[in-house]
């Protein structure tokens, strides 16, 4: 098979069978097809795009390009995934209410880059907790856990990995098909039956408006179906900041203030629904039994014990729900005050998250080190009455800066705003 004659049929539009798919990403994997042509066929997808079928079937080949995680002893697996956005920290809390409710959360997930950590950056900001496991080590903790959650193998769909770096560096990471498959062969890679989606949408989100968002959702809904998994997505909005704390270990103990049932209204919220679906499609139970459920696992306090076992099994030092003043706490502080007075209508998420990656808590480059203790407290969110001089936000850093949150990020009026919408839609 020729390589060049997949590039000219791909950019004249044409439908590439299975078979091409797969000695695409064979090729891709054993270095076999050269970069520059790799990159001449990205460009083509950008173009010409792909159907459903096309990208179902590059899903799969590159979920299966490499090592896989074989969950298939395990019972009720579910996993989630986010698309990203600023102090979304809501795997540290569906986890253990997914898992206090009977399912199995198996998953494996990356470190962050950008303006925040990743999952596993914040894991990693509770002293002593490793993420980094044998296969036999994670398959064990899910097991008697119930949950478990691990850096993501260098082997965990190496064709995604070596595509990406790619369209990084050649302009083509906005193609709705590459997006999909990149995103659902992780998924499909790392084993779980049943995975539930959250997009987002919004300033501090991967997609900015609505239309995109819900057509991301439902082709990762298409994809995944047709490749095996139940799967649902839900899209909520990152137009401002989730919670009231962003940076690693903040959010941390932000999440562990949701499962001891206080904690900020909207990531309650949101959590709530996101674990409700995981364990509605694990076990195969009716919406309403699954959000009974998801609630009693917080009211009874039983979600905040699975997150104890959870840390306590990844080598934490000791239970970070008894014990959280044992998180890294930031040496420097520095107040943003209010310069008017008024309703705030916009708390802008991509411009808190720029600054908290200045502060330390996030990373420009792979290279780069996360300071753990570092990140933002928000005193003030969308909808507040805010006086003159009044705290807006708290900034923590172990660096000696000088950031400042931009007046831009803060929108002022008269009159009080609607109540913004934090879930849009649901794809079930």
């Amino acid at each position: 098979m020729d390589f060049c004659d997949l590039i000219i049929k791909k950019r004249s539009g044409r439908e590439l069978s299975e078979d091409e798919i797969r000695y695409l990403v064979k090729g891709t994997v054993d270095e076999s097809i050269p970069d520059y042509q790799l990159s001449a066929f990205l460009m083509a997808v950008v173009f010409q795009g792909m159907t459903d079928r096309e990208t179902a079937a590059l899903t799969m080949a590159m979920a299966y390009s490499g090592e896989t995680v074989d969950l298939s002893e395990l019972c009720y697996t579910v996993d989630k995934h986010s698309t990203g956005g600023v102090g979304d920290k809501t795997s540290l809390i569906v986890g253990p209410i997914a898992a206090a409710c009977g399912c199995t959360v198996a998953k494996m997930s990356g470190k962050g880059l950008g303006h925040t950590g990743g999952t596993i950056d914040k894991l990693e900001s509770v002293p002593g907790v490793r993420t980094e496991m044998s296969k036999e080590a994670f398959l064990k903790q899910a097991k008697s856990v119930g949950l478990v959650i691990a850096g993501q193998s260098g082997d965990l769909a190496p064709a995604d990995k070596k595509l990406y770096a790619l369209r990084d560096v050649t302009g083509t990471v906005e193609s709705l098909p590459l997006i999909v498959s990149s995103i659902m062969s992780k998924k499909l890679a790392s084993g779980a039956n049943s995975i539930v989606l959250d997009v987002k949408t919004g300033s501090g989100a991967f997609m900015h408006t609505l239309e995109d968002s819900c057509r991301l959702a439902q082709s990762m809904v298409t994809i995944g179906r047709a490749c095996g998994r139940k799967i649902d997505a839900v899209i909520s909005d990152m137009s401002a900041p989730l919670g009231n704390c962003i940076g690693n270990a903040m959010e941390v103990e932000e999440a562990i203030e949701v499962l001891k049932g206080n904690g900020p209204e909207d990531l309650k919220e949101l959590c709530l629904e996101l674990a409700s679906d995981m364990v509605r499609l694990a076990l195969d139970i009716s919406a309403k039994e699954a959000k009974d459920k998801a609630q009693k696992a917080l009211d009874t306090g039983y979600a905040a014990q699975c997150f104890g076992r959870f840390m306590l099994a990844q080598g934490a030092k000791a239970d970070p729900i008894e014990h959280p003043e044992l998180l890294p706490k930031a040496r420097y502080s520095m107040p943003v005050i209010a310069s008017q007075s008024g309703y705030l209508t916009a708390v802008d998420a991509l411009a808190l998250g720029n600054v908290s990656l200045k502060l330390g808590a996030g990373r420009k480059t792979k290279k780069d080190v996360i300071d753990p203790a570092a990140g933002i407290r928000v005193y003030k969110k969308p909808g507040d009455y805010v006086h003159k001089g009044d705290l807006l936000a708290m900034l923590y850093t172990n660096q000696e800066c000088a950031c400042v949150i931009p007046d831009s990020a803060y929108a002022f009026e008269e009159e009080k705003p609607k109540p913004r919408s934090l879930i849009y839609k649901t794809f079930v």
